[in-house]
């Protein structure tokens, strides 16, 4: 993980196919498709492109013309200015999804993004776009993440990838794989955070009303989301408690007796609420805390472990490298891009 320097522009070229959904296709465009001049970020040149191309590599009817018209699932018509072409000269190349019958690529498109790969572009797979990537050969010996409901048919297509079903993203530096849906907003605002720093990252997230770094995986989300805030009045009232009081010590009686509630009645309302346990819900909050103290600051560890809930540096330093595999002093040299 390493902070980069802003340059004047970064070319993004994202991938709109015939039948694509347009909450997928708006998500790279909102991250980085418009000028924040507020921050130190560089201008993000976004071209929308798309391949005259099918899957068997034929060429369609609109082969030779600039503006092509695709198709989205929800039942209007979008235009495309930009072919293939467009990814030769990409910084970053973001595929945001896939056909839902997880077609072939054609092999015009493979060709292209692999050309882009080895330029030096940042490859980006959102959600079951990591199948096109997987097919690319960008993926073979490494680790991947998609929507947990093909996870199964995503194994058994390219075994000699090691998918991991229970995580938002997944980052190699030179590409990175998502998960369904939502996540790709986690990736994309991971991508700002890693390159730009966890202000600009926070400044995009405030602009699109969304949490700028969410911690966990999407295993929580197949059944029950892991919300922030809870449906129910009463709970939501003690979540957003706890939240303010993440620095003190927190028992499930007094947590339960806030609800008006037994401490069974409210364990079990809990987990239906939020798709999680209290005692994994605080540290997940916990942890996102002290993570934001360390992009953002130079308090010390002490410091940040009394803060964030843990009580000591030890702690902290157990609970951290126990879900992040990394210390916390280890994790902020990493994030400023440090040696």
């Amino acid at each position: 993980m390493r902070t980069i320097k802003p340059v004047n522009r970064v070319n993004v070229a994202v991938l709109a196919f015939d039948g694509i959904s347009p909450f997928h296709l708006s998500v790279p465009c909102m991250v980085f498709g418009e000028h924040h001049a507020s921050i130190d970020l560089p201008r993000f040149h976004l071209r929308v492109c798309s391949s005259p191309f099918t899957s068997d590599g034929s060429a369609g009817a609109d082969k030779l013309r600039t503006i092509r018209t695709i198709g989205t699932n929800a039942g209007f018509n979008i235009q495309t200015q930009h072919g293939l072409n467009v990814l030769a000269r990409a910084d970053m190349v973001v595929i945001p999804s896939w056909h839902d019958d997880l077609r072939p690529a054609s092999p015009e498109l493979l060709k292209a993004i692999r050309r882009a790969h080895q330029a030096g572009a940042r490859i980006i797979g959102l959600c079951l776009g990591a199948f096109v990537l997987a097919e690319a050969g960008l993926l073979d010996q490494r680790s991947a993440s998609t929507h947990w409901a093909l996870a199964k048919e995503f194994s058994e297509r390219y075994p000699q990838i090691r998918l991991d079903p229970n995580v938002l993203y997944v980052d190699h530096g030179d590409v990175i794989t998502s998960a369904g849906t939502a996540a790709g907003i986690d990736c994309c605002l991971h991508v700002l955070r890693t390159s730009y720093g966890a202000e600009a990252a926070a400044h995009v997230a405030r602009r699109m009303v969304v949490a700028p770094h969410r911690q966990g995986g999407q295993a929580q989300y197949i059944e029950q989301p892991l919300a922030v805030l809870a449906t129910d009045e009463r709970l939501a009232q003690v979540l957003e408690w706890m939240l303010a009081h993440l620095a003190d010590a927190q028992h499930l009686d007094e947590l339960a007796a806030r609800a008006l509630m037994s401490r069974r009645s409210f364990t079990r309302h809990f987990q239906q609420q939020t798709g999680t346990t209290v005692g994994k819900w605080l540290l997940n909050q916990r942890l996102v805390l002290a993570q934001r103290q360390l992009e953002a600051g130079k308090r010390s560890i002490d410091d940040i472990a009394m803060d964030s809930g843990f009580g000591s540096a030890l702690l902290l330093r157990r609970y951290f490298a126990r879900e992040f595999g990394i210390s916390p002093s280890a994790y902020r040299r990493a994030f400023r891009g440090e040696d």
